[in-house]
């Protein structure tokens, strides 16, 4: 598979991915892969009872993020552009392994493996992390109605599981950088000078890799 030039922005709900991630796309000109969310029939019932429709909702994640990636290599042929996301499809390790029984997970870890096997890898991880003041707060700004019923413990362990996900990350692909960003203290929404900073660290270190981009 041809080496893709591939950014992805990720951390928990609500922290700021997809604003961050269409930035990136402006500043650099790189094409924007959004994640679908909306469109997931499961999402309400999802967050009313997660242990009844926790399996459902990851599938259809799974398969749409699967599907996009894998258009990854295509965007990049066509377009000549370098592909910025707002989500990676590691994500869904995490996700499925909080809300899944052991045996649905085993069964979907199998899927997961047969299905990214092969899938472009990135060349830059942007994580964004903050508090759960934060993650709430800026969940209940965005108004979504099927994350309304989204306990705020289920949000604090999503965090906990990301920060152990990405430390897991680091130590296992030491050739993908992961750029920290802490979303309790650079508001790069509303401050101009603090997305800069973020996005001069982005390009040191796609400077650093030697990507053609």
């Amino acid at each position: 598979m041809t080496n893709v030039p591939f950014i992805t922005v990720e951390g928990p709900i609500g922290v700021g991915k997809t604003s961050l991630a269409n930035a990136i796309s402006t500043h650099f000109d790189f094409h924007l892969l959004k994640e679908i969310v909306d469109e997931n029939p499961f999402l309400n019932k999802f967050y009313d009872d997660i242990d009844e429709w926790s399996f459902q909702t990851e599938m259809f994640f799974l398969c749409n993020r699967y599907k996009q990636l894998s258009d990854i290599q295509r965007l990049y042929l066509a377009k000549q552009k370098a592909v910025t996301a707002d989500y990676h499809i590691f994500k869904n390790l995490i996700f499925a392994k909080r809300t899944l029984q052991p045996e649905d997970y085993s069964k979907y870890l199998d899927i997961y493996r047969i299905l990214t096997a092969d899938m472009p890898k990135p060349n830059l991880v942007v994580y964004i992390h903050a508090s759960l003041d934060t993650l709430l707060k800026r969940v209940k700004m965005r108004g979504r109605d099927f994350e309304k019923n989204m306990s705020p413990l289920y949000l604090e362990q999503l965090s906990a599981d990301y920060e152990e996900f990405i430390h897991h990350f680091e130590q296992t692909h030491p050739e993908i950088p992961v750029l920290r960003v802490n979303g309790d203290h650079i508001d790069f929404v509303r401050d101009p000078g603090a997305l800069e900073a973020i996005l001069q660290q982005i390009e040191e270190s796609l400077r650093k890799r030697s990507t053609t981009l």
